[in-house]
């Protein structure tokens, strides 16, 4: 005999505790919470009333909710109304079993990853809504495809909960392959009363270490506060909630930001490679790369400082009014707005792959312990870099909930919103300024370390301002616009036997557009003579002192030496210089204002479900969930993109592609529908021991970038040849079969321990994938006539200075080349463009594809336990994960691995008792895989790192409270490589953050 569990009154209290604090789980919807429906029938009025605060409140609060829903569900809830655990969401998510972070490079939480599911396959709901999420390419430059929600631009005062769905149900929203994440704001009907103000004083220890012009303040301000309350009797509430914060920090980099060009040991094509035994320079290499062995060789290494400044404006207003006893409307307005500025400053070395010495590490891959290259009167890099940019969320909601009676329940919810990401300076969302002195000679750097030591031979006096002058820069001006329409109708029926059947349907209208442009002037070679500019423009630093986290920073042998500049004022003066040749441009100095590449993307979502539930009341009760979701999407593509008709050799590195005045349209469009299961099983075996196991079907739609149309090339264009990207709209979306079984032991009031194993199988694998094309009739000079001519003179075919000199001295006004004069390093200047009968370029051409299937598996363990009424207590959890879909370093060929994958681990201790509250917290995340690129498909590593983070707080007394907070409290740095650890992308140094906060409650 089939009948309903009768509900525990610890169960009862569960509910009403998780009803208080946090509201219902999906846009009103109460009838969906996986506590709700445990508890169906159940008259709250009969239950004392109970807040629970503190970080023993939070805790006990998360593992109830962990407890009684449906599938494997961890979250988080407010220790107190308007005090969330951390200050960022992405940090307070990173404490959750299988959840880690992406942090931005001043080190603050951004985006998560899930049980190694990076954030584009991971969806992001506010109140059970779908949020639009805009973002711009690297460096606030270029195009950006990616779903992923940046955590950063929300408050966390106005949150009342978050819940990560590990697990998919039919009624779930789909899109979310690691999980679905769902942020719960307060709302006034299901909570108490409050006024609440809260300010923070933050003091950023990074912005400290940064030179003097690009130093924000010491101390900066937060500001927050909230109004809930309710009228006529209960039946009308409202919330306000607002915050504002300014943050100033810095961020320091050591960067190979071009990246290794790599190489198996016996290529002797690329005329990159290292000479052979015998032959060339090897007599200088020591330990050099054997024929089996896989090596690199770098583009360039660099030094950065960088000034950040942050202002971020939430507020929210939520409107609640029931009629009747059995009708709840909801309509709320939720409004963001982030703007972040940033200076950047930078000392950086380019190589050619020419002679010098170097010392290698053993194979199977091999990398540079010391590397060098001859330089003669070479430039000294010291560009500059201003990115301004501004984000902001608008999403309008109604929401009706209606008891029809006892058995129905009805629900409607509808929203609007917009996420925008967008330029906030006259130079764009990127302006880079190039700046050089031609007094460089050979050049050796030690990748030993976690610090490159750059070596660099300078006449006596090293780099001064007489030597400097502006070669050239790029400003770009980049846009994203996400929009979501989405109507949500669902319903629950209640039988006499207590099951229930959820039913419902859905629309969602997704429509993102991407647009850039790029104002580039191309004087690489130098713009005029360092005369043309004041000395008084620079003043001299070192970077040596910017970088004393890692242990190389004091290395006598560092040339930190460089020149900061008045951006402004550099700019202002450059804008003036020019000849007759190339006369002055004060147009190339501003970002452009009509977009050169504009993708608009439309997804149309068409869905129902349907999910019973259930109890079989055995001796040992067995809950059973079982749905199906059918989803239908149509994409539509149109993308403008530039017509290249040329390419021009415009200074010794670099090549650049010349575009036709006007732009084409491309449009194509894709379709698809999947019906997903879901299964979810939980037999009680007894009051405090719980087996679960639940298989559901779940799919991750492509980025944008992937399903756009058209295709658009990299305008900078090396010897070797260039690249590009171009998209598919008919692309398949990420299917996953996914499975999970998990012990559960809830031992004590607020203790339970938990082992959990899951498996995703999945399907369609998108990954990209590069392949070399000619693109149309793009012809390149390198290999051409003149070059050939230039080589047969005896240039080496590494030497572009001497072939560039060779080319101008003797075919200047022919097709195709024009000298313009001499740089101060005594280099000819002017353009060589490919011409007829030169070699047509080859391009890296960047794709998307459906790739191979395979599998994701792991162990989730996690312990939480206070030590009685002492006050004490720790959570603690530890991550698995594994998968083929890992990167070979010894392929070069194209792969198709999983970003992101990684283990991780949390250890939380706490004491809360009386009127303290105190936390430690530790994060570690193990070395992952963060992308593709950098010569070609390379892998970027991302190093193990681990944060402790501090909170004390003291209640004065039941209004008024008092915190510390700490961030990175032993000033952890970052560091990211390629296919050796000796293969430097980026070591980042960013510094503790400090936070003194005053709350008060009315």
């Amino acid at each position: 005999m089939k009948t309903y569990k009768a509900v525990p009154r610890k169960a009862m209290l569960t509910s009403a505790l998780l009803a208080v604090l946090a509201g219902p789980a999906w846009a009103q919807d109460t009838s969906r919470d996986g506590a709700a429906s445990s508890s169906q029938g159940l008259d709250p009025a009969t239950l004392d009333t109970v807040q629970v605060t503190g970080i023993r409140g939070s805790l006990t609060s998360s593992m109830n909710l962990k407890r009684d829903s449906q599938g494997v569900v961890d979250g988080i809830v407010a220790e107190d109304i308007g005090k969330f655990p951390d200050t960022n969401l992405a940090e307070s998510l990173q404490r959750i079993s299988g959840v880690s972070i992406d942090r931005t490079s001043s080190g603050e939480g951004s985006k998560v990853t899930v049980r190694g599911i990076g954030p584009d396959f991971n969806l992001v709901l506010l109140n059970g809504r779908q949020m639009p999420a805009s973002n711009l390419g690297n460096g606030g430059g270029g195009l950006s495809g990616s779903r992923s929600f940046d955590f950063a631009n929300i408050a966390s005062e106005s949150i009342s909960a978050v819940e990560v769905f590990k697990t998919t149900r039919a009624d779930n929203p789909t899109g979310g392959i690691g999980a679905t994440i769902n942020v719960k704001t307060l709302r006034p009907l299901e909570a108490a009363p409050v006024v609440s103000v809260g300010v923070k004083a933050v003091n950023d220890t990074s912005n400290d270490n940064l030179p003097r012009t690009l130093k924000g303040s010491d101390f900066t301000g937060e500001l927050s506060g909230i109004f809930s309350d309710t009228y006529a009797d209960g039946r009308f509430g409202v919330m306000l909630s607002g915050s504002y914060q300014e943050r100033d920090s810095g961020f320091n980099q050591a960067t190979v930001a071009e990246g290794w060009a790599t190489f198996e040991g016996d290529n002797t094509t690329d005329w990159r490679v290292l000479p052979q035994p015998g032959q060339g320079y090897a007599d200088r290499i020591q330990n050099r790369p054997g024929p089996n062995d896989v090596y690199g060789r770098p583009q360039n290494t660099a030094y950065n400082v960088n000034g950040v400044q942050r202002q971020r404006t939430n507020g929210q207003a939520t409107l609640q009014w029931k009629p009747v006893d059995n009708v709840t409307t909801t309509l709320d307005y939720t409004y963001v707005e982030n703007k972040v500025q940033q200076q950047r400053s930078e000392l950086s070395v380019w190589f050619n792959y020419g002679p010098g010495d170097s010392i290698w590490t053993n194979g199977p891959v091999a990398a540079p312990i010391i590397y060098s290259e001859d330089m003669v009167n070479s430039d000294v890099s010291m560009g500059g870099a201003q990115l301004a940019t501004k984000n902001t969320l608008d999403s309008l909601g109604f929401n009706v909930e209606w008891e029809v009676n006892d058995a129905l329940t009805l629900n409607f919810d509808a929203h609007n919103s917009t996420g925008e990401s967008q330029p906030d300076s006259p130079y764009g969302s990127a302006g880079v300024l190039g700046v050089a002195a031609f007094v460089r000679g050979k050049t050796t750097v030690d990748y030993s370390g976690d610090l490159p030591i750059i070596n660099i031979a300078l006449p006596p006096g090293g780099v001064q301002a007489a030597d400097a002058l502006v070669t050239g820069s790029v400003f770009q001006n980049s846009y994203n616009k996400s929009e979501v329409e989405q109507y949500q109708g669902r319903g629950t029926f209640r039988f006499a036997d207590y099951s229930a059947l959820d039913f419902g349907v859905g629309y969602t209208d997704v429509k993102n557009r991407s647009a850039s442009a790029i104002m580039q002037r191309n004087t690489w070679g130098g713009l005029g003579t360092p005369a043309d500019y004041d000395d008084s423009i620079w003043y001299a630093d070192d970077m040596a002192k910017y970088f004393d986290a890692f242990s190389g920073h004091s290395d006598p042998r560092l040339t930190g030496q460089f020149l900061v500049f008045d951006f402004d004022r550099l700019i202002n003066r450059a804008a003036q210089v020019g000849t007759a040749s190339d006369p002055a441009c004060p147009t190339c100095y501003v970002a452009p204002t009509e977009y050169s590449q504009d993708i608009r993307t439309n997804e149309k979502s068409k869905s129902a479900f349907l999910q019973y539930r259930t109890t079989f009341d055995w001796s040992m009760p067995l809950n059973v969930a079982v749905g199906v979701r059918y989803e239908q999407t149509d994409v539509d593509s149109t993308a403008m993109v530039r017509v290249p008709n040329g390419i021009s050799w415009s200074s010794a590195n670099e090549l650049n592609i010349d575009y036709a005045s006007e732009s084409g349209f491309i449009s194509d469009s894709g379709k698809y529908d999947y019906v997903l299961p879901n299964l979810d099983l939980k037999l009680d075996i007894s009051d405090s021991l719980a087996l679960r196991g639940s298989y559901s079907r779940s799919l991750g739609r492509a980025g944008w970038d992937q399903i756009q149309s058209g295709q658009s090339l990299a305008d900078i264009v090396r010897t070797q040849g260039g690249s590009g990207s171009r998209g598919n709209p008919a692309l398949e979306p990420l299917l996953s079969d996914n499975f999970d079984l998990s012990l559960e032991w809830y031992y004590g009031e607020s203790s339970y321990a938990s082992v959990g194993f899951f498996r995703k199988n999945i399907k369609n694998f998108i990954s990209n994938t590069i392949v070399r094309e000619n693109t149309g009739d793009l012809h390149t000079p390198v290999g051409g006539a003149y070059w050939n001519a230039a080589l047969a003179a005896g240039c080496g075919v590494s030497d572009m200075p001497c072939i560039r000199d060779y080319i101008f001295t003797n075919f200047n006004g022919q097709p195709g080349v024009t000298a313009t004069g001499t740089n101060s390093a005594g280099q000819l200047t002017g353009t060589i463009v490919g011409q007829p009968g030169d070699p047509i370029a080859g391009f890296d051409i960047t794709l998307p594809a459906n790739q191979r299937s395979d599998h994701l598996d792991g162990w989730e363990i996690a312990v939480q336990h206070l030590f009685g009424q002492s006050g004490f207590g720790l959570a603690a959890n530890y991550t698995k994960v594994k998968s083929g879909l890992t990167f070979d370093n010894l392929s070069l060929g194209d792969q198709y691995p999983m970003v992101g994958l990684s283990d991780s681990a949390n250890l939380v201790a706490f004491y809360d008792k009386n009127s303290w509250q105190i936390r430690a917290a530790y994060n570690w995340r193990d070395k992952f895989l963060n992308g593709i690129g950098g010569q070609g498909p390379n892998p970027n590593y991302t190093d193990d790192y681990g944060q402790l983070d501090l909170n004390i707080s003291y209640a004065v007394n039941d209004q008024l409270s008092l915190s510390v907070e700490a961030i990175n409290l032993t000033d952890e740095t970052m560091r990211t490589y390629a296919r050796h650890t000796n293969m430097l992308r980026y070591a980042t140094q960013t510094g503790p953050r400090y936070m003194f906060g005053v709350r008060y409650k009315f």
